[in-house]
């Protein structure tokens, strides 16, 4: 009997161990899981470490220039050289992003802000400068080939980061696990969409170059026997203007002059009658 109950201990003493190391191997498990995908911060290093070993073996790609030019130029006329940029434009497959004209100190001018493809670029500008005299040209180039690969490096690992919170996702158990997965699954959706309007607005203005025109009339100059016909018609305008304004000047002045006169008139007249009373 007493070995009977050696034995019950025994066993019962094993099957405890058993059982408290199922039970740890469970928690492991679970703890484990949670390891891989709720240190959300922890992932985002193994993913920048691995974009960054990626990096060591990209394949070089092709330079990526944002063009842009500015010309000031002398036409004969401000209107047709607006004109003819607007079919230089649209002939090199291009658009006119803004165009304006006004007239300062006589001389009309127009200003015109166009988009052309790159590869038409140079020979948009060379037609653009056949229509008048260049005062001045600048051209530049801005390369963002680093930019765009930096951005194209992080939109991928940010692309691998949502993959991975995604399934995440599907084996998260409590409330609070879900909540951090979908928290950071938002900020990661939001940078991805961020990057990606970056990397569009790169693209776009590589591909097509932007060139500012200023069209400029050139100051008129009379010659000289017109000039003193000109002068002298301006004079005689003036004296025409002068008298007009001095009959203008004494037809508001002269009524006021008769009625001061009579004051005085009448004022004499009392004077003399009483003046004569008091002598006698």
């Amino acid at each position: 009997m007493y070995m009977n109950n050696k034995y019950v201990v025994i066993f019962a003493f094993l099957l405890l161990i058993v059982t408290a190391g199922c039970i740890s191997n469970q928690k492991f498990s679970y703890q484990d899981s949670l390891t891989a995908g709720i240190p959300l911060t922890g992932m985002d290093y193994s993913l920048q470490d691995e974009g960054t070993a990626n990096n060591k073996n990209t394949i070089p790609v092709e330079r990526k220039i944002i063009s842009s030019a500015y010309l000031h130029m002398e036409v004969d006329s401000a209107e047709s050289a607006v004109n003819k940029i607007t079919n230089i434009t649209q002939a090199h497959g291009g658009f006119i992003s803004s165009s304006s004209q006004s007239s300062i100190g006589g001389r009309n001018n127009g200003q015109v802000t166009l988009r052309v493809p790159q590869a038409d670029f140079y020979p948009a500008i060379e037609e653009i400068e056949a229509l008048g005299t260049v005062g001045s040209k600048q051209v530049s180039g801005q390369d963002v080939t680093g930019e765009f690969i930096d951005l194209d490096a992080r939109l991928g690992n940010l692309k691998k980061q949502e993959l991975r919170l995604q399934e995440i996702l599907k084996t998260a158990v409590t409330v609070k696990d879900v909540l951090e997965v979908e928290h950071e699954l938002e900020r990661v959706r939001g940078e991805i969409e961020r990057l990606t309007g970056r990397l569009n607005f790169l693209n776009q203005s590589v591909e097509m170059s932007t060139i500012m025109v200023s069209a400029v009339e050139p100051t008129s100059f009379v010659s000289g026997g017109s000039g003193v016909v000109d002068t002298l018609r301006q004079a005689a305008g003036g004296f025409i203007e002068s008298l007009r304004s001095i009959v203008i000047f004494t037809g508001y002045i002269l009524p006021i002059l008769l009625f001061i006169a009579l004051i005085l008139i009448a004022s004499l007249g009392i004077k003399r009658k009483i003046v004569p009373r008091f002598r006698t």
